[in-house]
């Protein structure tokens, strides 16, 4: 877990999209700025879905070409997250 993640709050808008990628619904393009489509459309907030990737709570499932989608999986730390009622902590 990154140190700008803990104690970080996670908006309403953040949970919700680590709720989509739980829940198989989203794809991450491979990249260094990634975007995130759920259900196959674009995320209407690609700073947000930038942000958890940046924070390591979201990842592609595996290695793609550059700008490939591929599925769109929540690590250890965005399960964690996604659980918490609140404030993020350290594990």
């Amino acid at each position: 877990m990154t140190a700008e993640l803990k104690d970080t709050e996670l908006n309403h808008r953040e949970r919700a999209t680590l709720a989509a990628v739980a829940a198989g619904r989203a794809q991450i393009s491979c990249s260094c700025e990634p975007d995130l489509f759920v259900d196959g459309l674009s995320c209407c907030d690609q700073g947000t879905a930038r942000r958890l990737a940046r924070l390591g709570l979201l990842e592609p499932v595996s290695a793609g070409a550059h700008g490939e989608r591929v599925l769109a999986v929540l690590t250890a730390a965005g399960m964690a997250a996604l659980n918490e009622p609140g404030t993020i902590v350290a594990a």
